[in-house]
Order: C-alpha cells, then sequence, then structure tokens
C-alpha cells in the first residue's frame, strides 16, 4: 500500500510540474537564491574548517579537555562539544553533518549519536540576525531576543535529552581535563590519518562542496513543493479548516504558519504580513525557527541515512525546541525593552557584504561557545 501511494505521490508531483512550469521554475530560483545569499556562506567555509579540523585531531583534543563538562551536562563524550559549537555557528544542518561523522567513526554510541542530533540543528545566527531580525522585521536589535529564546530552548533540549535510553550500565566515568592527555591524543589521530595536506584540503573541500550543494538541492525542490501546494490550494483548505475549529486565530495566521512548517523563510515571510502585533510576530517567529521546516528534516534523514541513527529522537527535539523557545521569547518580550525604531535598508546589501557578516558573526559565535565550555570546565577542575 505504502508502495502505491508513493507511486501516486511522485506521479501526481511530476504532473504538476508539467502543468505548472513558470511557478516550478520560478520557485525553485527563488530557493536557490535565498540558499546562495544566506545559506551557502553560513555552510561552506565552515563545512571545510570542521572537515580540517576533524582531520587534525581537534575533535580528540577538545574530547579530553570537555568531557568534565559534556557527560554530567548532557551525558555526551567531550568530543560532542565540537559538534555543538559548530551546530550554533553554521546553522542546518551542520549538526547532523557531523553527528552522523562522529557516528560513522565509531566516536559515539548510538543513544549519544541521538541526543547529540537532537540539540544541535538551529538557524544560523547570520539568518536570525541579518534576514529575520533586519531584513523582516526591521529591528536588527531583535536578532539578541530570537536568538536568545531559540537557542536557550536548544540547551533545554539538550539537557531534557540526557535522560534519552538512559540504560543501568550506562554511566560512564568522568575523567578531568588534562592538556597534556589532550595533546597525546590529538598526536595520536594525526598519526592515523597518513594523508598529506594537500591531500586533506582536497578531500575536506571536494566533501564539503558535495554537502552544500546538496543541501541547495533539497531547498530547491522544497520550494518547488510548497509553490504547487499552494497553487493548489492545500495550504489555504489546511488553514481553514484549522480556522472553523479554532475561530480565535484568523485564516492567514494559519496560512503562515503550515507554510513555516514546510519552509521556515516562507513562514517567517509570512507571518509578519499576518500578524501586526510584535508580541504575536515573535512568538510564531520562534516557533517557526524552532521547528525548521521538513526542507530541514529531509537534509537531516538524507545525511544520517548511511547511520543506525534513529530519525524520532530528532522529530520529537524540534516539536520540544519550537514550543519552548515560542515560551521563552514571550517571557524575554516581558522584561526586555523592545526597540522602537526601525530599520529598513534603503539597498539590499551586497552578496560580499552578507558573505562577510555571515562569516565574521558565525566566527564570533563559534569562539565565544569554545571559550564558554572551556571556563566551565576549569571551574569545574577547580572546584574538585
Amino acid at each position: 500500500m505504502s508502495t502505491v501511494a508513493r507511486a501516486l505521490a511522485l506521479s501526481l508531483l511530476a504532473l504538476s510540474m508539467f502543468i505548472y512550469p513558470q511557478e516550478v521554475l520560478s520557485s525553485a530560483g527563488e530557493g536557490l537564491t535565498l540558499w546562495w545569499r544566506f545559506v551557502l556562506p553560513a555552510l561552506l567555509p565552515f563545512f571545510i574548517l570542521s572537515e580540517l579540523l576533524m582531520a587534525a585531531g581537534f575533535v580528540h583534543f577538545l574530547g579530553i579537555l570537555l568531557e568534565a563538562f559534556m557527560r554530567p551536562l548532557f551525558r555526551l563524550p567531550g568530543k560532542a562539544a565540537f559538534v555543538v559549537a559548530m551546530g550554533y555557528t553554521s546553522g542546518f544542518p551542520m549538526g547532523a553533518v557531523l553527528t552522523a561523522r562522529l557516528r560513522q567513526a565509531g566516536e559515539i554510541t548510538r543513544e549519544e549519536g541521538e541526543r547529540l542530533l537532537a540539540f544541535t540543528n538551529n538557524p544560523s545566527p547570520g539568518f536570525m540576525f541579518g534576514a529575520v531580525a533586519s531584513g523582516m522585521l526591521g529591528k536588527p536589535t531583535l536578532g539578541i531576543l530570537l536568538a536568545s529564546s531559540v537557542y536557550l530552548a536548544n540547551i533545554i533540549v539538550g539537557i531534557l535529552f540526557r535522560f534519552y535510553r538512559v540504560t543501568p550500565g550506562s554511566r560512564q566515568a568522568t575523567h578531568l581535563p588534562s592538556f597534556k592527555r589532550a595533546w597525546y591524543e590529538m598526536k595520536n589521530a594525526q598519526a592515523k590519518d597518513n594523508r598529506a595536506f594537500g591531500q586533506i584540503l582536497g578531500d575536506a573541500i571536494r566533501q564539503s562542496t558535495t554537502t552544500v550543494l546538496m543541501v541547495a538541492g533539497f531547498m530547491a525542490f522544497f520550494s518547488v513543493i510548497l509553490r504547487l501546494l499552494n497553487t493548489w490550494h492545500i495550504t489555504l483548505i489546511l488553514a481553514t479548516l484549522s480556522h472553523s475549529v479554532i475561530r480565535i486565530v484568523q485564516i492567514p495566521v494559519f496560512l503562515a504558519f503550515f507554510n513555516g512548517l514546510f519552509e521556515m523563510t516562507l513562514g517567517c515571510q509570512e507571518t509578519i504580513q499576518a500578524l501586526s502585533s510584535l508580541h504575536q510576530q515573535v512568538a510564531l517567529i520562534t516557533l517557526l525557527m524552532g521547528w525548521g521546516g521538513l526542507s530541514v528534516f529531509a537534509q537531516v534523514a538524507g545525511l544520517i541515512s548511511g547511520t543506525d541513527l534513529r530519525f524520532s529522537s530528532f522529530v520529537v527535539a524540534r516539536a520540544l525546541q519550537a514550543i519552548i523557545a515560542l515560551g521563552l521569547s514571550q517571557l524575554f518580550l516581558l522584561v526586555a525593552k523592545v526597540p522602537t525604531f526601525s530599520f529598513f535598508p534603503t539597498q539590499v546589501p551586497s552578496t560580499s557584504a552578507l558573505w562577510w557578516n555571515t562569516w565574521h558573526l558565525s566566527s564570533l559565535i563559534f569562539v565565544g561557545i569554545m571559550t564558554i565550555f572551556l571556563m566551565f570546565t576549569l571551574i569545574r577542575q577547580s572546584v574538585r
């Protein structure tokens, strides 16, 4: 039955693409434009950097230093700290890429991989600060509130998932950080990788380019699907049915919600058009950014398909993060002073400016996260 349903769905999709070729071309172009302007600069440099750092044994170095922090808090090995930092730095789907790499290399167990996958996939800081806060809302300082809501909700999910699939014999001893042992582990990892630096760099660029192009394909394909769903009025029908059940919420809000469930960016744009209250706009935007969208779900599912990691834990984590992020955003709006000025740029920033701003912001966040991790580890060591 599932085979027949899949064949019918794909046949209907193919027929629709032939019937509406202009919509397919325009929506695919919009998806690729979004990828080029925001996703590519946020992902490609850090994909290459992560491959080089992993080949250099940096993950093993951090594994020894941050074991005393990651194990008690998240019930994860210290090596997972690198994935956490890169996930916050670069956004979707960096966390899934690195988690799959660690699992394939046998560096983490299946349960640890699923815990790590649950809270290492977020919108990039460049998207939250640049695209949403500055571009859509016209209030750049609101990026701090949006990022705080999403990231803090993500940390809470990570702490909650420390209780995920815990067995009585799964408890492991936590070792104190040792720079000498960390240095030895890094040198040992480098010795096992006998590739020349030129080959390492070439492999890193080739694999990173393949992955980021795969992300582009997912974004273009799901942009087409969402455009066709809107052309068929499927999302409008869902919004109308939902409004008949919950009368207090208007149809445009439900329409933005359902579009955001499929594609986060479009949902955020329609949220601002459908709602006039800033509190309501921020609530729905943080909900959608915490969820991520089915396009991201498909990317993660594809990236972990070569491992034994279960996808269900990721879905549950996204739902939890969406709800928690919504609640935190409203709490922050109650206690924080909302900026009253608006900022509407007179011209669209150049691509080079977007690349630099994204790289600069992501680099600062990566350095900041790693510094915080090391500080907590040193404090824990001094207390002992």
